[in-house]
């Protein structure tokens, strides 16, 4: 039971984090205690009216819903033959969306100028088509105006047709891409170097388990990953219904908790290092993966994945964690699940056709070897997290972790040294526990990080004839490190910038910034990166780019561009 208590304690922890942080803020819409859609009336609000000799068509949009420019048709007719008018649309904002991929939308307002009116009375129909950002869509909806020119009468002939979005069960192909997309992004957190070593590890113990079959254990591996984010799914839900607004690894930006997740890697590191073997105890979640035969230690290490991962997002995650944070409960926890399964599937495929697992080399010195070097990914992630919270709070924070953690090692060792010392190294534990839990929630320092963002620049920068590239981004964001070290910040890219005129801006989400939040909630994001480029043409449509770049990529967007 003691590594079911551990892996639920990190698994309330982080949800807690949600609601303690991030969401005390203004809340967003996703933020709805109860999650629903408008009926098309109310997220669309029209209004036809002449604007001297034409005709003005004015749409009113809900937050949180748009209008797709490409979806709009307006066609007239005098006496059921068709006739020719003219129509000028505003320009829209670039979106990256699910189902039409990169295409020009509308949100809050926009209006249709419609010209070339003819002479005799007519019947004008206008077709359009929204969405919601949470990921589902109205079906088109069209509206018939009979006109009088001469006398400028305006009659609407057929009322909307009153339709309620499509649930998610009723749109199949949809929720299919979602599951697909949340398969996916579970796939690739298993790169992540937290995970990694973890898996590898196990790999082997499934190669030369004592008991049971590897297609058993790779079964009861896949349950623990699966059960866990279903485990976290239900957190998130119940939050949600208890009116938190809910998102994807916000919880990065409570210090308290990047702290605690450090000190587990820190703890698993020095475990597999061999410093201290509690097998059967504590860290029998983390401890002696390689020699681990019972289902328990696979069902465990798939609980311990889940609560490693959990921070982490990847690409293709993000369609599907929007699309979850605001349906019914019981598709929220199918999206979760398929991310499970996308992380499980891997390792439970290299189980279930074990010729790869065949060829590894029986067991012997070499595996408490590599077991050895793979605690040294987990130590340089324990390092990596303790260096975000210095950023996060100064280095009197990052002095807390180190604090810490020389409790626990000191906890661990007199842990060895008898029953009355187990005592102490609990009382050790639990100081640690506290610097960590109480130390870290204190007010920021002024030598902490603070992002200083104002979108207000960006519309100064164009003002004065710059193009914009902003980078919204985090310390304890790995995607974001990537993009940055392989493209951002690289001579071609700076020099490319210069070339073309770019003023590249940050801002910076390591900690709450309610201006950056805002941001995101303007371009629908609930997570991060996110990267707009902004034309110095003030008439120009911002430009929402993808969450993994490429050179080439950005080298053709600004050759199109400018």
């Amino acid at each position: 039971m003691k590594p079911l208590l551990l892996s639920l304690i990190f698994l309330l922890l982080g949800a807690n984090a949600h609601s303690q942080d991030f969401f005390n803020a203004t809340p967003q819409s996703f933020g709805d205690s109860n999650p629903s859609f408008l009926p098309v009336e109310q997220a669309y609000q029209s209004d036809l009216q002449w604007n001297k000799d034409n005709l003005l068509l004015g749409w009113q949009i809900t937050e949180g819903y748009y209008l797709y420019r490409e979806r709009f048709e307006l066609s007239a007719s005098v006496d059921g033959k068709p006739v020719a008018v003219n129509s000028r649309f505003e320009p829209g904002k670039v979106k990256q969306d699910p189902y039409f991929g990169e295409t020009e939308v509308y949100y809050h307002n926009t209006s249709i100028a419609i010209s070339d009116i003819p002479s005799q009375p007519f019947t004008l129909s206008i077709t359009s088509q929204g969405c919601a950002d949470a990921g589902l869509c109205y079906p088109p909806q069209t509206q018939h105006y009979r006109i009088d020119s001469i006398s400028q009468l305006i009659e609407q002939t057929t009322a909307p047709k009153k339709t309620s979005p499509l649930p998610a069960t009723a749109d199949v192909p949809t929720l299919w891409l979602i599951l697909i997309f949340a398969a996916l992004g579970g796939a690739i957190l298993n790169l992540m170097p937290c995970v990694f070593p973890v898996l590898g590890l196990k790999v082997l113990s499934f190669a030369n388990a004592r008991s049971g079959s590897p297609a058993s254990h790779g079964v009861a591996y896949s349950a623990g990953v699966v059960l866990s984010f279903v485990a976290v799914a239900g957190v998130l839900i119940a939050l949600q219904q208890a009116g938190q607004a809910i998102g994807w690894g916000f919880q990065l930006q409570t210090p308290w908790f990047v702290a605690l997740l450090a000190s587990l890697f820190f703890v698993l590191s020095l475990n597999l290092l061999g410093v201290f073997e509690i097998g059967g105890s504590w860290m029998s979640v983390g401890d002696d993966l390689s020699r681990q035969s019972g289902y328990s230690g696979s069902f465990f290490t798939g609980v311990l994945a889940t609560v490693v991962a959990s921070p982490c997002t990847a690409p293709f995650m993000g369609t599907a964690v929007g699309f979850a944070a605001s349906q019914t409960p019981a598709i929220s926890l199918l999206v979760f699940a398929f991310i499970g399964i996308g992380m499980a599937l891997p390792v439970l495929l290299l189980t279930l056709f074990p010729a790869g697992l065949r060829r590894l080399p029986k067991p012997g010195q070499w595996m408490i070897t590599l077991r050895q070097l793979l605690a040294f990914p987990l130590l340089a992630t324990a390092v990596w997290l303790s260096w975000v919270v210095g950023r996060q709070t100064g280095a009197n924070g990052m002095a807390l972790i180190l604090s810490a953690w020389l409790l626990i090692g000191f906890g661990l060792w007199l842990y060895k040294q008898g029953p009355a010392a187990k005592i102490l190294a609990m009382v050790s534990y639990i100081a640690a526990l506290s610097l960590i839990l109480i130390g870290l929630n204190k007010p920021i320092e002024n030598n902490a990080i603070v992002s200083g963002f104002d979108s207000s620049q960006i519309q100064r920068l164009r003002e004065s004839g710059q193009n914009v590239f902003l980078d919204v981004t985090a310390d304890w964001c790995i995607t974001c490190a990537a993009n940055e070290a392989l493209v951002l910040h690289t001579d071609t890219i700076r020099a490319a910038f210069i070339l073309h005129n770019v003023h590249y801006v940050t801002a910076d989400w390591t900690r709450y910034d309610p201006a950056i939040t805002q941001l995101l909630a303007d371009y629908q994001r609930n997570g991060i990166p996110l990267y707009i480029y902004f034309p110095a043409d003030l008439a120009a449509s911002p430009i929402v780019l993808p969450q993994v770049l490429s050179k080439s990529m950005l080298l053709s967007l600004l050759e199109e561009s400018t």
